[in-house]
């Protein structure tokens, strides 16, 4: 497996992987599956501040995982929010927690302290993976989303990524690495 910051060429796989997540399930609330097109302006756009890793096995992406924004305000910038997709025939391999570890070495190196992620509940794999992977609960949104017939509960946990600081520098922007690598 190789691991490798994402390009506009991946979209239609990223794409490929995420439909089933938005079709499918209600761990997504987008209500319809992004085009290739459209994924493929997500990672350019996400790119300019934050990472997108995929993996690739035997020349295919399996796995993607990608960093934005927390929230917009100042006071926000040194928290990004994270999120991890693995495609349906590479689960149980490694890839999540192989790109989450990336992904956090290199959001450490821009100066980001916090990771957040929101899980749709109930979803026990994904809450047991993150807490494997060092997130701890904080909190519940309520009946936030409605899909597939019920309102739906985010659950959000919390990550730091290291040691908070009251003179904290600003988180530098995502300029990529050519390197990439082996697993």
């Amino acid at each position: 497996m190789i691991v490798r910051i994402a390009n506009a060429d991946d979209g239609a796989d990223i794409a490929e992987i995420y439909a089933p997540i938005v079709r499918d399930t209600f761990i997504s609330f987008e209500a319809a599956p992004p085009s290739a097109d459209e994924m493929s302006n997500r990672i350019v756009a996400t790119l300019r501040m934050h990472p997108w890793l995929v993996i690739e096995k035997d020349g295919a992406v399996i796995a993607y995982a990608y960093a934005t924004p927390h929230r917009s305000r100042a006071a926000y910038r040194w928290s990004c929010d994270v999120s991890v997709y693995v495609g349906e025939n590479a689960r149980r391999m490694g890839a999540a927690r192989t790109l989450y570890q990336h992904l956090f070495s290199t959001l450490i190196r821009q100066g980001y302290a916090s990771a957040f992620s929101g899980i749709a509940l109930p979803n026990e794999a994904s809450v047991g993976f993150h807490e494997r992977m060092g997130f701890e609960p904080v909190g519940v949104y309520p009946r936030v989303g409605f899909k597939k017939g019920s309102w739906r509960d985010v659950g959000w946990w919390s990550h730091e990524l290291q040691a908070l600081d009251n003179n904290p520098r600003h988180p530098l922007p995502f300029l990529g690495n050519p390197e990439t690598f082996e697993t």
